[in-house]
């Protein structure tokens, strides 16, 4: 009667183990790791609206996050008043300030990925003259004077144009979001589309 050697089933059990162990290694250092985006932390937000007539007349409003990606969010700090029956053109300053020693220009960051960003907006009806309306974030089609194109001849926002109304009002609300679209940006892409950066709603007076 033959015997059978229980160490030497041990032995093929062990080696077959270890075969095993070094082709799952091998496959998991094929594997690539994923690509991680980068998140855009903003902490200082600033929207600034220059008398296309009057360069020295400029009217500020701000938002702020001291924390960044920390639990606050943006924080609306003024209110925006401008002159009636005046046009105004609409830039920014976004930052990254986290480092005060190593503040980061967000602002070029978007020009830079202008394809991949666009701003959308709302107002109160009638607070302007042109455009008319109440802005395009629930409608992307509806008017807004973009200024500046990306490289497909789409709308960015960075720079924008706006008639505000010949009749004072106060208490009036002006909104201003920044989507972040990779890859979905087209000629007819809405606020809804893609990822928002940013959504800040301001009170609007018009003196």
């Amino acid at each position: 009667m033959k015997t059978i050697n229980p160490f030497k089933n041990l032995q093929l059990l062990a080696i077959l183990f270890s075969v095993i162990t070094i082709i799952g290694c091998s496959n998991d250092d094929d594997v690539a790791p994923e690509e991680e985006n980068e998140v855009e932390v903003f902490t200082d937000v600033t929207l600034v609206f220059t008398n296309t007539a009057d360069v020295n007349d400029v009217v500020t409003a701000s938002a702020q996050d001291p924390d960044g990606t920390g639990i606050q969010e943006l924080q609306i700090l003024d209110a925006i008043t401008l002159a009636a029956d005046t046009e105004y053109t609409l830039t920014y300053e976004i930052l990254n300030a986290l480092d005060p020693a190593d503040i980061e220009d967000i602002g070029s960051e978007i020009l830079e990925e202008d394809n991949e960003h666009q701003f959308f907006f709302s107002f109160t009806e009638n607070v302007f003259a042109n455009p008319t309306g109440n802005g395009n974030i629930d409608a992307a089609a509806d008017p807004i004077n973009y200024n500046d194109a990306d490289e497909n001849g789409n709308p960015v926002g960075l720079s924008s144009t706006w008639t505000t109304s010949s009749t004072a009002s106060s208490g009036a609300s002006f909104t201003v979001r920044l989507q972040h679209q990779p890859d979905v940006k087209t000629a007819t892409s809405g606020s809804n589309d893609g990822d928002t950066d940013f959504a800040l709603t301001f009170a609007l007076n018009i003196e």
